[in-house]
């Protein structure tokens, strides 16, 4: 029976006048962040003050990279070279790194974001580009991602730290990837969304979209910070945790 797992949100995604999240609600509820670093969302402000909520509460900082896409939010698949895809990688988690050095703590994963997520699970040669930049950025950073697929693969041959993560309010196809958010029912609604996290931190099997078994393992549990009730979510789910007696904390 798992005993404690962690509990993630992407964060600080508002962009000048654009506000976007409760971040401050949701880092009472978290014991992982993964910060926008400028490219699909962010800017240095709101970097340097969700760094620092960050902090205040003890919750683990991660970068947040992105294809640079502010338009469609990082959402859109683009064609990249490997050495671009590196030094953009690079060049994110650099500026997100100064912030939290500047803080006092210390870079504590790295998560791609949107598009660049599904691209890394089954690009081997963009996967590769991603670890060359985790890898120069600094040693003993995590990496954040789906639970199979080339990234999972690459970080594993390079001996990177991997932390699987599940999806508690995206809808899964049979073959364990995230349905498009370009088709309906992609995002789950409060109760599913409940019922598979809980589901997901158990161990269990969950539901695909065509109503099949899928069983994933799983060390992270993501709420996405840009939802319209993501603060209810992630409190009724950490709430569903601990009175099924699993604790939430970072990896």
């Amino acid at each position: 029976m798992r005993r404690s797992i962690d509990l993630n949100a992407d964060l600080g995604e508002s962009f000048g006048a654009w506000q976007m999240g409760a971040d401050a609600q949701l880092l009472d509820l978290v014991s992982s962040c993964n910060i926008a670093c400028g490219f699909h969302a962010g800017d240095p402000l709101t970097m340097h003050r969700t760094v620092a909520l960050a902090v205040a509460r003890g919750v683990a900082i991660g970068a947040h990279p992105s294809l640079p896409d502010l338009v469609g939010f990082g959402r859109r698949e683009m064609q990249i070279e490997p050495d671009d895809l590196t030094a953009l990688v690079l060049y994110q988690i650099a500026a997100l790194s100064g912030f939290t050095r500047a803080a006092g703590a210390n870079l504590h994963h790295v998560k791609a974001h949107g598009a660049l997520y599904s691209m890394l699970a089954r690009d081997a040669i963009l996967a590769g580009a991603f670890c060359d930049a985790v890898e120069q950025a600094s040693a003993g950073l995590w990496v954040y991602g789906p639970p199979a697929g080339a990234l999972r693969q690459c970080c594993a041959a390079r001996s990177i730290g991997y932390i699987a993560e599940g999806f508690a309010d995206r809808a899964y196809t049979v073959d364990g990837h995230l349905r498009s958010r370009k088709l309906p029912g992609a995002l789950l609604q409060s109760a599913q969304a409940r019922e598979q996290a809980l589901s997901l931190a158990r161990g269990e099997s969950i539901s695909t979209d065509a109503g099949t078994a899928l069983q994933l393992q799983i060390e992270s549990l993501c709420v996405h910070g840009d939802g319209a009730h993501a603060v209810e979510l992630a409190q009724c789910i950490r709430s569903d945790l601990l009175r099924a007696q699993i604790a939430v904390s970072a990896p």
